[in-house]
């Protein structure tokens, strides 16, 4: 991911209902934007559906995070946009993983992850957080630019349709049906979960 010096700036304006709360939280330009929803603590939030709970409950994963910074850029016509990718999850990437890749017999586990993109620049504004991870996602299978605030049910349609169109089909996963592969998501999910507790104790 490109540094976070590379990313656009603007004062922000009242026009909508984003610019305005960053306003009433005294962040005047976009890149301060950015740098207070980076420094913000990384969290699954309780409803994704509500565009301000990253406010509300003062955290947010790449979901929420990339939401409202991608969603302010859509308001201040900035042409920074949120994409979603899908990636190989591994034990490079979250300590652990190698368990669930033996147990389904899998060489890695599709994971949907978001992330900003400006002109040819990537970002990531959960890079540093502790969310689990070992290292910043670099490489996806594939991606594809979202609307800010995509519901979690076309997000997951989204990786259905990667899974089944340029996953399935390789020669990696030759043999491999969906539903192993869908099972070792579940389990990578509660993975990522309880590296980030661990990750908050240290």
């Amino acid at each position: 991911m490109d540094l976070y010096e590379n990313l656009p700036d603007k004062e922000i304006k009242p026009v909508g209902e984003l610019s305005k709360k960053f306003l009433e939280l005294g962040i005047k330009t976009f890149r301060e934007a950015c740098d207070y929803v980076h420094n913000i603590e990384y969290g699954y939030n309780t409803n994704y559906d509500d565009k301000m709970v990253f406010f509300k409950e003062k955290k947010g994963t790449c979901t929420s995070k990339h939401a409202v910074i991608a969603g302010l850029a859509e308001e201040l016509n900035i042409p920074l946009y949120k994409h979603v990718g899908v990636y190989k999850f591994t034990e490079e990437i979250s300590t652990g993983t190698n368990e669930i890749l033996k147990k389904y017999n899998l060489p890695f586990v599709p994971m949907v992850h978001c992330f900003l993109v400006y002109k040819n620049f990537y970002f990531d504004l959960t890079e540093g957080n502790c969310d689990g991870k070992n290292t910043t996602i670099d490489e996806f299978i594939y991606e594809e630019k979202v609307d800010p605030f995509i519901s979690r049910k076309d997000e997951y349609l989204l990786f259905k349709k990667v899974l089944k169109e340029y996953i399935l089909p390789s020669k990696e996963m030759e043999g491999i049906i969906e539903r192993t592969v869908l099972k070792a998501r579940e389990q990578s999910i509660i993975l990522l979960k309880e590296n980030i507790k661990k990750q908050k104790n240290l």
